[in-house]
């Protein structure tokens, strides 16, 4: 049995089914991963921001420690304590052989500090493109970016989900890493059923994720205007932009072909991907998409402004566009086409079976995972010294 710590401060509503809290792709893999490593006989131990669970809660094995709420402490100071003690606190209560944690920020060095002077091992996982973009263009502050850099090139092993996220990574960082598949949890072979072409069936698109703007929900209305007989349905969570999401949920609800879903529990989302036809996705950017495997899983097309290693195109699983008219022409093809619908389709249910379902991914992770404890303390050349971290973490 090993002792595996997984730092998501955010993955609380995951681990409860997803009806509140935060909801994205990072929290679902990794309270999935936490649910299967518990299973597997490890003793996992998830360190979330506290949202009233309580102390020492237990979720399908899974030992839920609990840090801070999200809004203690006095601005300017909060991040240092009750954060940064509480996520020190938490770590220490773990008491992992290996710690686990993904997405991009400044509690990638934190974790990575702390592993350092304590003797334990630590693995970082990419959640998105902009963690392997050098300039680091999603965190605002420098304390954020060097925090970041720090852990990143602390880390002892680190996960990617691209080919394209590797090769930035050593580019732009000189840090190598290690490409594994994310895995999805869909229908098995004897619970599946192969969805209706368009023209036998309802026909509807789908757009998942939250409402922010690098998702770009304006996008797809443009799109549905442009196609008034297609019905487009909405669903995910709002983000803190609380302007943007006003904006751009009432543009969404005038529009007639439009519903607007809402956050959807994670136990409704196979109702949603069985009564449509195609995902839509028109994010600015995105790491490997949650919901691409989870629509292939369904045998359903990807219609898409983001082909993570020109998977879509490769493997025909779909269309890729970057502009509102180029997403109206890519549907079109396939809303209108049965034929070129069926073959897509079979191809996005053939690639999910081979590349991503649980019991094919997570035992490489598991492995990952294990290889990191039983490497040791080797640690490469350079890296920056505890004091001259600290110094920059200050600025």
């Amino acid at each position: 049995m090993t002792r595996i710590g997984i730092v998501a401060h955010f993955a609380y509503g995951a681990m409860t089914g997803g009806g509140t809290g935060h909801a994205g792709g990072v929290e679902r893999q990794t309270s999935l991963l936490s649910r299967w490593l518990a299973a597997r006989g490890h003793r996992v131990s998830l360190l979330t921001w506290d949202e009233g669970q309580g102390d020492d809660a237990t979720i399908d094995g899974v030992r839920v420690i609990r840090m801070c709420r999200r809004d203690a402490g006095m601005p300017g100071l909060r991040f240092f304590h009750p954060r940064w003690t509480s996520l020190n606190r938490a770590l220490g209560m773990a008491d992992a052989d290996v710690y686990y944690q993904n997405c991009a920020e400044y509690v990638t060095g934190q974790v990575a500090l702390w592993c350092r002077r304590h003797g334990r091992r630590f693995v970082y996982s990419v959640a998105s493109d902009p963690d392997c973009d050098p300039r680091l263009p999603a965190l605002r502050t420098l304390r954020e970016r060097v925090l970041y850099r720090y852990g990143l090139r602390g880390a002892d092993r680190v996960i990617v989900q691209t080919r394209a996220q590797q090769r930035t990574l050593r580019d732009g960082f000189g840090v190598e890493s290690i490409p594994l598949p994310m895995p999805c949890p869909g229908p098995l072979p004897g619970d599946y059923r192969a969805p209706s072409p368009p023209g036998c069936g309802p026909g509807r698109v789908l757009w998942v994720g939250r409402v922010s703007r690098e998702k770009r929900l304006e996008l797809l209305l443009e799109v549905a205007a442009a196609l008034p007989g297609v019905a487009f349905e909405v669903a995910g969570p709002q983000d803190a932009d609380e302007a943007y999401c006003r904006t751009v949920l009432d543009r969404a609800r005038a529009l007639p072909n439009v519903t607007v879903h809402g956050r959807v529990p994670r136990d409704r989302m196979r109702d949603l991907y069985e009564g449509a036809a195609l995902l839509c996705c028109t994010s600015a950017y995105e790491g490997f998409p949650n919901t691409f495997l989870e629509a292939w899983s369904y045998g359903l097309p990807v219609v898409s402004t983001v082909d993570p290693d020109g998977l879509i195109v490769a493997r025909t699983l779909g269309a890729v566009a970057e502009t509102g008219p180029e997403l109206v022409a890519g549907l079109g093809r396939l809303l209108q086409s049965p034929a070129l619908w069926r073959k897509v389709s079979a191809n996005a249910r053939g690639y999910y079976l081979d590349n991503h379902t649980v019991e094919s991914v997570m035992p490489r992770v598991e492995r990952l995972l294990l290889d990191a404890v039983a490497a040791g303390t080797g640690r490469s050349a350079g890296q920056p010294t505890d004091e001259r971290f600290r110094a920059a973490a200050e600025r």
